[in-house]
């Protein structure tokens, strides 16, 4: 038995109401034994576990690179937003990934400002770009950003008897 891919490129996870309707959707064309996520050094990863093998790891690795945007953060914000999450009812990832990169590392926020981590709308900090995930480079790979990764390369998978 063997997770085949049945769709690729099937974009961006939308709201909550638009997540439902799409597995809804999935159910009836393929049963309940699908799943979306990633194929990983050949290997199907599930999005809930790429979300640490791939997303959290991205962040990890650009602190890592690039200490002074650690730095300004934690010396600038009080807190972070996902603007495009808050208006479109999408899902935030990059939010709770630099939130638990801090909390792992044992740092805390020392700013004053909302600091909005992503490029929708106004941005409240420059900072707000280079935490994007349409900039931050994705674990492994420094000529692919994390956004392209996570909408690009993300599959439906049904599990096959062989």
């Amino acid at each position: 038995m063997t997770w085949k891919v049945a769709e690729r490129k099937i974009g961006k996870a939308g709201n909550t109401k638009q997540q439902l309707k799409r597995q809804q959707e999935w159910n009836r064309k393929y049963g309940e034994n699908w799943q979306i996520g990633y194929f990983i050094n050949n290997e199907f990863v599930a999005q809930e576990d790429a979300l640490e093998i791939i997303y959290y790891k991205s962040y990890e690795e650009h602190f890592e690179n690039h200490p002074q945007d650690l730095s300004e953060l934690i010396h600038t914000a009080k807190a972070l937003r996902n603007p495009h999450a808050e208006i479109t009812g999408g899902t935030d990832l990059q939010v709770p990934a630099i939130y638990k990169y801090l909390k792992n590392k044992n740092l805390t926020l020392l700013g004053n400002e909302m600091v909005d981590i992503g490029t929708y709308g106004s941005r409240s900090h420059k900072l707000s770009v280079r935490l994007s995930p349409l900039t931050i480079k994705v674990t492994g790979n420094p000529n692919m950003t994390l956004e392209k990764f996570w909408q690009d390369k993300k599959c439906l998978v049904i599990w096959e008897d062989n």
